[in-house]
């Protein structure tokens, strides 16, 4: 079993991630900018506190890194008086943040100077994959590093893939958020459709469930396109970001992304109307005011 792990990062997402690795029998340290959210989780499931990304560094063997995007990664692997500065050689920082593959590679370059292995190893699944342990991790970096994480990925997730070399696993997650969200507007219109239609979405689900369209958005999220409960699993202003990754590396790599594109602009007009921390199935609200039939609360 892996030594003394640390934990950087306890919101949505990384709370349960952390709590599983927990109940696996792993130490944890945990560390959040917001001190109250370590401090309320170490309370439930054990482990200790850090004051800061150093004293994780300096204390555990494997640091996960789960944070909003590439500027706190960057800032917490790497910046003044980050995992870096601190950590021993031999360390293995895990980011299972959804970041830039550029980003990536580049702290790979920085760990292999210091002698601390690197892997970018984003996921999917949501909150439910991971309060469940049933998570899709896509990693980037080297095979013995992978194996060193291993065990750790076997409690968060049930899919678990090497994928390459670094950003290799950041830019399959920049493939999984465009299919995601595509998959969400397609769901959001066929919906609305139904809707004006005056044929029950409900229903709509249930037979689409069944046959070719069957797809694992219908199944997540079907309650909050229904029920129009958007409480945040994946938020809109992450799933923006993340299509802007997506778009980056489009343009680095000379591939077009034009639906991926048009998405985009729908997700910064629910930025932009103050949906951005509504759940991102949220974007049939749009669609759904298009067509004059959405009227959403306090609004």
């Amino acid at each position: 079993m892996p030594g003394k792990v640390g934990f950087v990062g306890v919101g949505i997402m990384g709370a349960p991630m952390a709590s599983n690795l927990a109940a696996a029998g792993h130490d944890l340290v945990l560390y959040n900018r917001t001190r109250e959210k370590a401090e309320a989780l170490a309370g439930e499931i054990g482990g200790t506190v850090a004051g800061n990304p150093r004293e994780i560094a300096q204390g555990c063997e494997t640091v996960i890194t789960m944070l909003p995007g590439p500027p706190e990664v960057e800032e917490v692997v790497a910046g003044e008086g980050g995992l870096m500065e601190t950590a021993k050689r031999g360390t293995l920082i895990v980011d299972m943040s959804t970041s830039s593959p550029v980003l990536a590679r580049a702290l790979a370059r920085k760990g292999r100077e210091r002698s601390v292995g690197v892997l970018d190893a984003p996921v999917s699944g949501g909150d439910v994959g991971a309060i469940e342990g049933t998570l899709s991790i896509m990693a980037g970096g080297s095979e013995e590093d992978f194996e060193r994480a291993r065990p750790l990925f076997d409690v968060m997730g049930k899919t678990v893939v090497h994928v390459g070399g670094p950003g290799a696993g950041q830019t399959a997650k920049a493939s999984n958020q465009i299919v995601v969200a595509l998959v969400i507007e397609a769901v959001s219109e066929a919906l609305v459709l139904s809707s004006k239609a005056g044929v029950e979405p409900a229903k709509v689900v249930e037979v689409l469930s069944g046959g070719l369209a069957a797809n694992k958005v219908m199944e997540v999220k079907r309650d909050k396109l229904l029920n129009r409960e958007f409480e945040p699993g994946g938020k809109v202003e992450s799933h923006h970001k993340d299509l802007g990754i997506a778009l980056e590396s489009g343009r680095e790599y000379g591939v077009a992304l034009p639906v991926t594109a048009l998405v985009n602009e729908m997700f910064g007009a629910l930025v932009a109307k103050g949906r951005s921390g509504w759940d991102h199935s949220a974007l049939i609200t749009l669609v759904e005011e298009w067509c004059g039939r959405f009227a959403p609360r306090g609004e």
